[in-house]
């Protein structure tokens, strides 16, 4: 038991550690486009350039972790995630720190695809609802630290000094990593490079699994186009937000923290397709709240949303494992580069509905997007039957 739970800690500690990063530079937009005198859009690019980068990384690194197994790929890639992330502090123009946002993108897949795959087969058969949303939960409280750290620290000190701070926790959280992820006892390895590609070929050709990664897609594009235009909407009149408090308004992830973990439970009780009516609805009302022109209003608006994007994303990849059945991290790698390619168009394509209409239009871009993606997620299930937990272990079995 004792091991257990150290395993559940590390798959948490790894995903937290992970995506303190990957949103970091988001409270400190509206500081960078004063600070080098740019627009919104290229401001942008700090974030979108790490999801870019992470997906045209996801599918390679996928596949090297089925010839190299889960371990092997997780610790070095979170070791390796600390040096772009402490060169950022350097970046003496906008360029330079866009360069180093890329290449910190390069070592996201060989935690978060690799994960998928690890938790999809460690814990089939035994509630592996329940330990994907303990991951996701990870993932939600690091992606709430690193912008908060980052705003307060930016406020208080500057705004290069974040990315030391962030560089020293991926360091101490890849040691504890590596000390308490057991090697994987499920995993079975591809023998040849030929064998990984065919299985890659063979989950493109799947078209269950490709609506999964289009709702994938369309959540994370919806969640990176909310959470970038947002800082722009709350630094304006009547709020006025500085960057601290920017990064303090990502107190609302906490909420997915406590949320998420039930959403497993409900996955593992009542299904996917009840789980996606509930996300979509969640994040639509979320949406629709944050119009009101009242802080408390917004916030909880943001809560509402950003817990509705957890849950989704927790079905998400169960679903993942569950459809492909074997070659996982393959086919999480070929999610995670849907994903992070959706977050990325998210990111820069809500600005020309910021420029049409401000905040509404990007409410009405992303409610949009938030229905899609319910459409693809029904696509992804059976039409007459949902994939309840059971299915779940059996397919993991």
């Amino acid at each position: 038991m004792e091991k257990l739970d150290k395993a559940t800690v590390a798959t948490m500690l790894a995903g937290m550690c992970t995506f303190l990063n990957v949103y970091s530079t988001q409270p400190l937009l509206p500081l960078l486009r004063g600070t080098f005198h740019a627009s919104e859009l290229e401001v942008s690019f700090t974030v979108s350039a790490t999801i870019f980068s992470t997906a045209l990384t996801a599918p390679l690194i996928g596949m090297i972790a089925e010839r190299r197994g889960r371990k092997k790929v997780i610790v070095p890639s979170l070791f390796l995630l600390s040096v772009p992330t402490a060169l950022a502090a350097t970046s003496g123009s906008l360029g330079a720190l866009i360069f180093w946002r890329f290449a910190q993108g390069l070592f996201v897949p060989g935690v978060i695809a690799v994960m998928l795959a690890y938790v999809n087969e460690e814990w089939a058969g035994r509630g592996v609802g329940r330990a994907m949303s303990s991951y996701v939960t990870g993932t939600v409280i690091g992606g709430f630290l690193g912008r908060f750290i980052s705003g307060v620290i930016a406020t208080h000190w500057n705004w290069r000094a974040g990315f030391v701070v962030l560089a020293v926790l991926d360091l101490a959280g890849a040691v504890v990593v590596r000390a308490w992820l057991p090697l994987a006892k499920n995993f079975v390895r591809a023998e040849h490079l030929r064998q990984v590609l065919d299985h890659a070929r063979e989950h493109l050709r799947n078209p269950r699994l490709l609506a999964n990664f289009g709702m994938g897609a369309s959540v994370l594009f919806a969640l990176a186009g909310c959470f970038t235009y947002a800082n722009f909407y709350l630094a304006a009149a009547p709020f006025h937000l500085n960057a601290a408090e920017l990064g303090s308004i990502f107190f609302v992830y906490l909420v997915g923290a406590v949320i998420t973990p039930q959403s497993g439970r409900f996955l593992d009780r009542f299904g996917f397709r009840h789980t996606t009516f509930v996300y979509c609805t969640m994040m639509i009302a979320g949406l629709l709240l944050t119009l009101i022109k009242s802080l408390p209003a917004v916030i909880a608006g943001l809560a509402i949303f950003s817990s509705g994007v957890f849950v989704a994303q927790a079905a998400a990849t169960v679903q993942t494992g569950a459809i492909a059945g074997r070659a996982r991290s393959s086919a999480a790698g070929l999610y995670v580069s849907f994903y992070y390619l959706g977050g990325s168009v998210g990111a820069t394509l809500t600005d020309w509905f910021w420029r049409w209409a401000a905040w509404p239009g990007c409410v009405l871009l992303l409610g949009a997007v938030s229905l899609a993606s319910l459409w693809l997620a029904r696509m992804s299930s059976r039409p007459m039957d949902e994939l309840d937990s059971s299915e779940i272990e059996v397919v993991g079995d």
